[in-house]
């Protein structure tokens, strides 16, 4: 498992497409807004990083717009093909 430490939170790496996870833009973007979220996507587009927050399918807070389970129409409907992204998941 590969990890990464942002703001004092551990995370595990879920996925690097495009090796485009930055660590220290990250700890720039990252804010108490998404300490309630389970994971974070992040995609590039011209050359700025968009992130959202998502929660475990099992989370009560979980809905359409936030459940990891469609992350994929996520990315299908919203993200340019062949956007380098990433996805990190907290390690509780």
């Amino acid at each position: 498992m590969k990890k990464i430490d942002i703001n004092g939170v551990s995370y595990e790496i879920i996925e690097n497409v495009g090796n485009c996870l930055d660590k220290e833009v990250l700890e720039e973007k990252i804010t108490d807004y998404f300490d309630p979220f389970d994971y974070i996507f992040g995609d590039f587009s011209y050359d700025k990083v968009r992130l959202k927050g998502y929660y475990d399918s099992n989370n009560k807070k979980a809905k359409d717009i936030n459940n990891i389970k469609y992350l994929e129409d996520y990315k299908k409907n919203y993200c340019s093909f062949g956007a380098k992204t990433f996805l990190i998941k907290k390690i509780k």
